[in-house]
């Protein structure tokens, strides 16, 4: 995999951060519809890869701590699991307002790398049944794909089975 950055700059937070880890990834971007109704459905149906290797990047507050889970686009996040996973007893949706100012980034645009704010991630135990997965990379129509365990180790994340079909 060949390292890539945006054209023209120095790329989303995401890919600047990859940079500085030193890991392989690639940037892929798609032409985003404003229209579609799922943001990483959407990546999934545009790069031409199965929707189990496209991961979304969820924003839940766990016990008051916003907490990241990251599950692939085909599934859902199971609030309880996340819970469980971070040590937990409750978890809801976060406000969207809060993830975007936490994060630095904007709804379906999410990234787990790069955060304004590093969070508590938890990625679903699925990304490493794959020998590459795509995240978001900062900004709607762009994805990067990288290993699963550069994910995991550049977010300081728990792997645990949080996904549900």
């Amino acid at each position: 995999m060949a390292k890539q950055a945006k054209k023209g700059g120095r790329g989303t937070p995401a890919t600047v951060a990859l940079e500085a880890a030193g890991v392989p990834f690639t940037v892929h971007s798609y032409s985003h519809d404003p229209a579609a109704a799922s943001y990483g459905g959407e990546a999934a149906e545009a790069l031409g890869v199965t929707p189990d290797r496209v991961f979304k990047t969820l924003v839940a507050d766990v016990d008051g701590t916003l907490t990241v889970g990251v599950v692939p686009v085909a599934g859902q996040l199971d609030l309880k699991a996340l819970a469980s996973a971070v040590g937990g007893k409750r978890a809801a949706m976060a406000d969207p307002a809060a993830a975007e100012r936490t994060t630095g980034y904007v709804r379906g645009g999410i990234s787990p790398l790069g955060q304004r704010k590093a969070l508590r991630t938890v990625v679903d135990t699925s990304a490493l049944a794959h020998p590459t997965v795509y995240v978001s990379a900062g900004r709607r129509g762009l994805e990067v794909e990288l290993s699963p365990h550069d994910l995991l180790t550049l977010t300081t994340a728990t792997p645990a089975p949080i996904a549900r079909p």
